[in-house]
């Protein structure tokens, strides 16, 4: 890998797990051989906080399919402002006890308005995408496409994408041949 004089780089490696993708990133210095980067993180985010409109509508909805996504435990949570303040979420982990966690969680927000963002999650197999895919049909998902193969995106990048009740754009997906940075 090319250097520049006082510049880093970023080494990443994917590997298959129980419940997914994982992509691993260390930074390189400049001099530095591959090899030595031994000491990897295995957590490619810690959380998304998703804004809603309707808590009850989100938790019914995401209820259906998350755990079929490896978010598996399900909790309520009360604002933590002491004086009320704040606004309670709601959040699905993918791990219990006193392992670190992944979570997707939801903040009530009355004045949320949708936007271009798609948040996608992996699928190991096509079979796991169209599983899903009918799941969230059943759950009442909307502006429903696919699963389809799209060729515009990355060799077997198969896909089924959809929005929540209130418009949020998602996006099941799985990668027959990964991306993986050079």
């Amino acid at each position: 890998m090319p250097h520049s004089a006082g510049h880093q780089s970023c080494f990443a490696q994917a590997s298959g797990s129980e419940t997914g993708f994982q992509l691993v990133a260390q930074a390189i210095e400049p001099g530095d051989k591959l090899s030595d980067a031994v000491a990897m993180k295995t957590r490619c985010f810690d959380h998304i906080d998703l804004r809603v409109k309707d808590m009850e509508v989100a938790k019914k909805f995401y209820g259906k399919f998350l755990s079929q996504l490896g978010f598996v435990h399900e909790k309520h949570e009360p604002s933590p402002d002491q004086e009320g303040l704040g606004e309670d979420f709601h959040t699905f982990y993918s791990a219990g006890g006193d392992k670190p966690s992944e979570f997707f969680g939801f903040t009530q927000d009355k004045s949320h308005q949708p936007n271009g963002t798609r948040i996608a999650f992996w699928a190991d197999t096509r079979e796991e995408v169209d599983r899903i895919a009918k799941i969230v049909r059943d759950a009442g998902g909307k502006n429903l496409e696919g699963p389809e193969i799209c060729v515009d995106y990355s060799p077997g990048y198969y896909a089924f994408f959809f929005e929540d009740p209130e418009g949020n754009k998602l996006e099941i997906c799985c990668r027959e041949s990964p991306i993986i940075a050079e």
